[in-house]
This record gives structure tokens, C-alpha cells and sequence, in this order.
């Protein structure tokens, strides 16, 4: 056998924690309230499109940059909901999801030894993708204030170097909830055009913010637009997470670097997902605001379901996800409680702490999923019930 055939850089990570959490449920039969998947499906039209372009033939490849019917459909929604406008020939690219988007970005854009900011706790693909780029990861961590999750100035200031070289900016984000406020984009952006930086930003639950709060995209910032690779999909927005439809809005330069590196590993995404996102972009968008509704309804369902329980819940202003911390109920390692709560309680749920690079930062907070139906997230509060 070959000894340690992984390369070096990757050694750190094994199996994603929301595939193990998930294999955990089905094996157990506990309520996966971990991996944050909806458990209903998207506009029935926007399906009906999908299985129309199969009958009708939409199987071959398509082009490499993208259906131009889908990069039309992004450029007509940042325009409308933003007000930024992006060229659909050269400024817009159709991914395999947001996560090739992000890696293929950091790939093509950092070179080894490069550093790249990262708020933390992070989605684990971040961490993976700069490590396959031989770059350097250089975490700002997100704390607690007033209830909800955010950043120092001077945390982040200082850690920005003579070696970095982007920033990635997740909001609404993952896994806090926490919707960055205009203030706290200005800080950021500040850097970003001071230190002559490259902003990477993943926006897939841009349209999943709760109680009126606005998401503000950094790159309608000023002086942020030429700099901000622009990351979004179809995944969260319309509810079919395994269509793996993204895309990337950028400057001509920043999208031909990133598709350089994309046609090296999918080359292209399935034709018929792409025609059906290009309607819905375009026809269901009062679809979205209803489900943003119905969110944030199940938000708050789970939410007082938590705190009946005992768990200190902070309020997400958007996402799928709600953070709590787990020290109220006698419990001090979240791993350790996400590994036994199937046990306890019959309910899955990921622990934050695996997203920090010092996991003692996260070690209390445990995350769960409120996109599921209303009588899913009533039993798993009734099994939760149990740690009280």
C-alpha cells in the first residue's frame, strides 16, 4: 500500500463534518437538524422548466462560461436588486455551486504563501480551498455582542499583512447567522482598498434575512466593485441545494482568472438546472419572499423550542441556522455533545467548534437547522426536551 497517500496540505482535512453528522442521523434514525438542507422542494414551476429542458433535449454540454440565458437572468438580478451591472459575456460565470465558485476564486487568485482572512467560525470549504492553494489562512474571529456575532476593527486591521492578498466575506453568514450591517462593511471595505486587497465574497443566502434586516452586497461599497469577486446560487435561494447551480459577478479580468481555473475542474454545470434558474431568477422571486417568510417563522419556532429546552439561543438574522450555547445545560464540549446527542436525544446538530482554527474559541456553541417542516421541528424540540 501506498504510505500516506494524501498530500500534506490536506492531511488536516477528512471527512466534512456535515457528512459524518449526516451519516450519524440515518444511521441512529435521528432528526437531522445538522446539515442544512430544506426537506421541501423549490417553485414547482421553476422543477416543471428543469424536466421540460431534459425532455427537450438540454443534455449535451453547455458552454463553459455558462448558459448565456442564465448569465443573462444574474446580470438582469444584480442590477434590479442592487443596482450593479455586470456585462452577462464577461463579467458573469455559472459554477458548480457556490463551493467551485469560492475554490475555484481562491484558487486562481492566490498564490502559495498568500494570506487569506477568513471570519471565523467558517464554512469548512474556506479552509480547505486555501490550503489546496498552498496559501495561508489568517482567521478574525467572530464574538458575541448585544446578542448577535461580529468582529473587532483592530482584530481585523491587524490582520492584514504584507502577504495578504483577499478577504472572504460570508453574509448572511454561516454558521453565526449574522447579516454584516453597513458599518461593519465600511470597516471592511476600508481595508480592502487600503491594503490594496481582493474581496471574496459568498453571498448564497442573500435573500434569507429575517425581521426587515437588509443585506448590503460589499461591492456596492465604493471603490469595492473593481476589487469584489461577487459569489452566489441557486442552492439556498430556491430551495434545491443539490442542483449545485452558482455563480460568480466580477470585473472581465477577475472572472477570466477564476474560469481559467473552473474549466479545469467541471468544465461546465448541467444545462437543464441552468435554464430553470434563469426562469426563476426571473419569475419567482415572490416564491423567495414567501419562503423568507415561512423561515423566519420556523426560525422562531425552533428558537423558543431551544430556549424551552435550556440552550442559550442567539437570534440569526438570516441563514438557515441557529447558534446556542450549551454551557446553560451543564454540557462543555460541543463535539463531544453533537456525538451523543443521538443517544440523548435523538437529534443531530454540528458543532461549531470544528470551524475555528483554534477550536477552544467555539468549543460551547452547538448549531441547528431550522429549514425543515414545522412538525420536524416540533419533535425534535419534543426529543430535545430530554437534556432538560
Amino acid at each position: 500500500p501506498v504510505n500516506e497517500p494524501l498530500v500534506t496540505r490536506m492531511r488536516e482535512f477528512g471527512t466534512t463534518v456535515f457528512a459524518e453528522m449526516t451519516r450519524l442521523a440515518v444511521e441512529t434514525g435521528s432528526i437531522n437538524l445538522g446539515q442544512g438542507f430544506p426537506d421541501t422542494d423549490g417553485p414547482e414551476r421553476m422543477l416543471e422548466r428543469a424536466v421540460e429542458a431534459v425532455r427537450g433535449g438540454w443534455n449535451q454540454y453547455p458552454p463553459g462560461p455558462g448558459l448565456p440565458e442564465l448569465r443573462r437572468a444574474v446580470a438582469e438580478h444584480r442590477a434590479r436588486w442592487y443596482g450593479l451591472e455586470y456585462d452577462p459575456e464577461t463579467e458573469v460565470l455559472v459554477t458548480v455551486g457556490a463551493t467551485e465558485a469560492i475554490t475555484a476564486a481562491i484558487l486562481a487568485l492566490c498564490e502559495p504563501g498568500d494570506e487569506v482572512i477568513v471570519f471565523e467560525p467558517y464554512y469548512d470549504s474556506y479552509a480547505a480551498a486555501i490550503a489546496l492553494a498552498g496559501a495561508v489562512r489568517r482567521p478574525v474571529t467572530l464574538r458575541p455582542d448585544a446578542g448577535r456575532f461580529t468582529f473587532d476593527p483592530d482584530e481585523l486591521a491587524a490582520a492584514a499583512g504584507p502577504r495578504t492578498r483577499a478577504i472572504l466575506v460570508n453574509s448572511p453568514h454561516n454558521p453565526t447567522g449574522t447579516v454584516f450591517t453597513r458599518e461593519e462593511l465600511e470597516t471592511i471595505a476600508r481595508i480592502c482598498r487600503d491594503r490594496d486587497l481582493i474581496a471574496i465574497t459568498d453571498e448564497v443566502y442573500e435573500h434569507l434575512t429575517f425581521d426587515g434586516v437588509e443585506h448590503v452586497p460589499l461591492a456596492t461599497l465604493p471603490g469595492m466593485r473593481e476589487r469584489t469577486v461577487m459569489i452566489s446560487s441557486a442552492g439556498k435561494t430556491f430551495s434545491v441545494t443539490g442542483w449545485k447551480t452558482g455563480w460568480v459577478c466580477a470585473p472581465a479580468p477577475l472572472v477570466g482568472a477564476v474560469q481559467t481555473v473552473k474549466q479545469f475542474l467541471t468544465f461546465t454545470a448541467s444545462a437543464p438546472w441552468q435554464l430553470a434558474v434563469a426562469y426563476a431568477l426571473r419569475e419567482e422571486m415572490d416564491w423567495v419572499a414567501a419562503q423568507r417568510a415561512a423561515l423566519e417563522a420556523k426560525r422562531d419556532r425552533l428558537m423558543a423550542g431551544l430556549k424551552s429546552v435550556g440552550f442559550e439561543v442567539f437570534t440569526p438574522a438570516g441563514t438557515y441556522f441557529i447558534q446556542t450555547d450549551i454551557r446553560p445545560l451543564g454540557f462543555a464540549d460541543g463535539h463531544e455533545l453533537a456525538l451523543r446527542l443521538p443517544e440523548l436525544a435523538g437529534v443531530v446538530a454540528i458543532p461549531t467548534q470544528v470551524f475555528y482554527d483554534d477550536p477552544s474559541r467555539g468549543r460551547h456553541y452547538l448549531r441547528f437547522a431550522f429549514c425543515k417542516k414545522d412538525e420536524v421541528i416540533d419533535e425534535a424540540v419534543r426529543r430535545l426536551q430530554r437534556l432538560a
